[in-house]
């Protein structure tokens, strides 16, 4: 095993989920975010999520698998494929299993009670696509391509910023301090290295298993943003800023793999 390639897979990935930290830190000195932003900032989260799922991490899946295996197109076609698919149905799967029991304190009215089970919904919901993003910037520090795994952390990272903002001020909107509201932004962050170690340590492990990586990372972050991001951001009508936040996010994560790549 390639010790050095793993300590830099999973430092950038715990970098990539720090940037959660920045985002979170205005929340001492503002007071809410209007769902219309943060629904902006959530699609613009989907946009760079679905740009790094092909560009960073399925092409290259492809590529690795054509080149392992003679050159064959279908023989890469066939395994990325799978890769895809099993890493959404394993994060389907963690979703169905993943507790959802919210903590209250005090008297609460039903429609209060709604509310913030919607906002403790949102945070696991990060907390559960945190991992896929981890894994995603382990598994691109495998690529043949040098730069992948750069490109991969620093789009992770920035999409990561309004995540940060997001969950903190959600929190700090419905009464929680505002110290516990960032704690717990922070803490969604450190997921993420947790699926950068495993991403890279497995697919250091053998070369055959790189593009299974890559697809499963792939598949399990494009999972995420159908099953979990979309329907957020269109909860509230907000579809159209959402949407043109999903394509500005894509472009800009597109143009930083073909400038890094």
């Amino acid at each position: 095993m390639d010790w050095g390639l793993i300590a830099t897979g999973t430092l950038a990935s715990f970098l990539a989920g720090q940037a959660t930290t920045a985002g979170a830190l205005p929340v001492f000195f503002m007071r809410s975010i209007s769902d219309r932003t943060q629904n902006a900032f959530l699609g613009f989260a989907a946009g760079i999520m679905l740009a790094a799922s092909f560009f960073s991490l399925i092409i290259p899946g492809l590529e690795a698998a054509g080149e392992l295996h003679g050159g064959s197109k279908t023989i890469a076609a066939l395994i990325v494929c799978s890769a895809v698919l099993l890493g959404a149905g394993t994060l389907h799967f963690l979703n169905r299993v993943a507790p959802h029991e919210h903590f209250t304190s005090g008297p609460m009215s039903g429609a209060e009670r709604s509310k913030l089970a919607r906002i403790w919904l949102f945070v696991i919901a990060i907390s559960l696509h945190n991992f896929p993003e981890g894994l995603a910037v382990g598994v691109s520090f495998g690529s043949p391509d040098d730069t992948a795994g750069y490109a991969t952390a620093f789009g992770i990272g920035l999409q990561n910023v309004p995540e940060g903002l997001a969950v903190a001020l959600s929190l700090a909107a419905a009464g929680y301090s505002r110290l516990f509201s960032f704690l717990i932004a922070v803490l969604t962050g450190l997921i993420e290295p947790i699926g950068g170690f495993l991403g890279i340590s497995t697919v250091t492990l053998s070369s055959e298993l790189l593009p299974w990586g890559l697809g499963f990372a792939g598949g399990a972050m494009i999972w995420v943003v159908s099953s979990e991001i979309i329907p957020e951001t269109h909860r509230d009508r907000n579809e159209g800023v959402a949407t043109g936040a999903l394509m500005v996010g894509l472009t800009v994560m597109m143009s930083l793999d073909w400038i890094f790549g």
